[in-house]
């Protein structure tokens, strides 16, 4: 039997559409592994989280099983990867208001991290995680 597609991606999508549509920030934030390509000074603990608004973007690509865009850190254009699963919630600064998706450990020996440092497993969300979130399994 054919395995179901995942609704994240089109929930990822959906909230990034509203919140540009209400005139909202959305925020991603993404728990970091070895296959996710993010300036590795921003991250903490594991996370990162992203602003995703159309000012701080360069051709974004929000596919099924990856997010891809360029973005500015410290006045210098980096190429991003985000693999979908590795998000952990999409929200609107202004309100928090999103969505939050649990992040599901990425088990491949053959991979390692492209820094030292780099954390293998997900973390949890960051603690500052908006209130609002909806948690999706």
């Amino acid at each position: 039997m054919a395995e179901i597609p995942s609704t994240k991606p089109y929930l990822i999508r959906a909230i990034h559409e509203w919140c540009l549509d209400q005139g909202y920030t959305p925020y991603l934030a993404v728990s970091v592994d070895a296959r996710t390509r993010v300036p590795r000074e921003h991250v903490n603990d594991g996370q990162i989280v992203l602003n995703l608004g159309t000012e701080a973007t360069h051709q974004l690509v929000m596919g099924n099983e990856v997010i891809t865009f360029s973005a500015r850190f410290n006045g210098v254009a980096q190429a991003l990867s985000i693999p979908v699963e590795n998000i952990a919630a999409i929200y609107a600064r202004e309100n928090g208001q999103g969505m939050a998706f649990e992040v599901a450990p990425h088990v491949d020996g053959a991979a390692e991290p492209a820094d030292p440092g780099v954390v293998e497993e997900p973390q949890p969300a960051p603690t500052g995680r908006p209130p609002h979130l909806t948690r999706i399994k």
